[in-house]
């Protein structure tokens, strides 16, 4: 009934920034934190796997696919009822908030009323989208850095020459206007291209354009390349892989035709600049999600100030769970600080804590494992840690609610049902 600035379409879960869900790998927090979801029954992370695109290490999904899957499953589930109408005050409870960054400025107004509190925000860009058949493959080549997951990225090689004379291009355009009232916070980890070409002339070199295990068709490593993922399931669509940026569309059209390969390129869709909301958890929110000042009010998603589509979508798992418990008169849970789950909450609940600023899942919020791992063996450790602990709490959790534990993991995963299989998908 009302689209926010970014999204256009009326689909659940469209993604609106990135097609990737990021690292798939047990030795990555966010490859733990998508098994620990798929072991709670996840149908975010079903829909990612049932969508999925060729993407190397990395979970990317076809958008429409993705999005049409959750659409699908909710509009035809017997418990739920879709309500397509513009929400602008906060309902009894229990309810969930979890309007995202983009929240109206009239529902902004009823959250402010509630939680007593203003909101911080960050800015965020989306990367540009181009056509693959407009790729010169005379002069890219398909490839995944250190031969991870086969040639299923297209990479765009600059000399050094080629990557100072972008990077002083992308300096002088043109960028976006910023309302006189807002002042730019960015997250780092989602940074528009021009704040890292301004803080060093070789910063981009070593952020998205690194070349680091990549090599071209001669054997040789380029000086900086430009890595472009697939987008949708045919392929015809590629983004720019932490190409985030918020030149003007004119600007845009015109650096980004610099790189090679891409000089005659059609963008199907162009970067843009949005505002993120998100609230001052460690001091708003308890560790059950629900908020401090009200019992019955739970908050999910990045706007309670974790950054990434898995991570949100996390945090509207835990929600919803709670939601239920409090629902049916049941204890409410908190998975346990060595779980990427657990680790996530107790960062953003942390009552301590002065500077909040949003947070990816990572390994350096879970404590340490005994011994002396170290690298690629400590993260593993974590990694196997992590999910018997998630094993063991659904297994504790059930047993008090007087069910059967779960004997294996492989029964506590959701397999990716076809799309009119809506039943078959829920929160075990």
């Amino acid at each position: 009934m009302r689209m926010t600035e970014a999204h256009q379409t009326a689909l659940f879960g469209e993604l609106v920034c990135s097609n990737s869900l990021r690292n798939a790998s047990l030795e990555t927090a966010v490859g733990v934190l998508k098994e620990e979801m798929r072991r709670l029954g996840s149908l975010v992370i079903a829909a990612a796997d049932y969508a999925q695109v060729p993407a190397g290490s990395a979970l990317a999904v076809d958008r429409e696919g993705f999005a049409g899957f959750l659409t699908t499953t909710l509009e035809h589930h017997p418990l739920v009822e879709v309500i397509r109408e513009e929400a602008v005050t906060i309902p009894d409870g229990p309810v969930i908030i979890a309007t995202g960054p983009l929240t109206s400025a009239a529902f902004g107004d009823q959250l402010n009323g509630v939680i007593g509190a203003r909101n911080l925000y960050f800015y965020d860009a989306i990367a540009p989208i181009v056509a693959s058949y407009l790729i010169d493959m005379n002069v890219a080549f398909k490839a995944s850095r250190y031969g991870k997951g086969g040639d299923d990225y297209i990479n765009c090689p600059l000399d050094e020459v080629a990557y100072d004379a972008f990077v002083a291009a992308v300096i002088a355009a043109d960028k976006m206007a910023l309302h006189e009232f807002e002042r730019p916070a960015y997250f780092e980890g989602c940074m528009p291209i021009e704040e890292m070409a301004r803080r060093g002339q070789k910063t981009l070199a070593f952020g998205p354009m690194r070349p680091v295990g990549l090599r071209d068709r001669e054997g040789r490593r380029p000086y900086a390349v430009v890595q472009l993922r697939q987008d949708n399931r045919e392929g015809r669509l590629y983004n720019m892989v932490g190409f985030q940026t918020k030149m003007t569309y004119p600007e845009q059209r015109r650096v980004l035709r610099m790189i090679p390969g891409l000089e005659h390129a059609e963008f199907v869709r162009l970067g843009s600049l949005h505002r993120n909301t998100f609230i001052d958890s460690p001091r708003l929110l308890r560790p059950s999600l629900q908020l401090r000042a009200r019992d019955d009010l739970f908050m999910a998603g990045q706007m309670i100030g974790v950054e990434g589509y898995v991570e949100s979508a996390a945090m509207g798992l835990l929600a919803a769970i709670n939601a239920d418990r409090l629902r049916s008169h049941r204890a409410l849970v908190i998975p346990p600080p060595t779980t990427a789950l657990g680790a996530l909450i107790a960062y953003i609940t942390d009552s301590a804590r002065r500077d909040f600023q949003p947070m990816n899942a990572n390994f350096g919020l879970m404590p340490e494992v005994p011994g002396r791992a170290r690298g690629r063996d400590k993260k593993i450790a974590q990694g196997s840690r992590a999910l018997a602990a998630i094993d063991e709490w659904i297994d504790c959790n059930r047993l008090a609610d007087g069910a059967a534990p779960l004997s294996s993991p492989k029964l506590a995963s959701a397999v990716a049902p076809a799309p009119h299989d809506a039943e078959s998908v829920g929160v075990r």
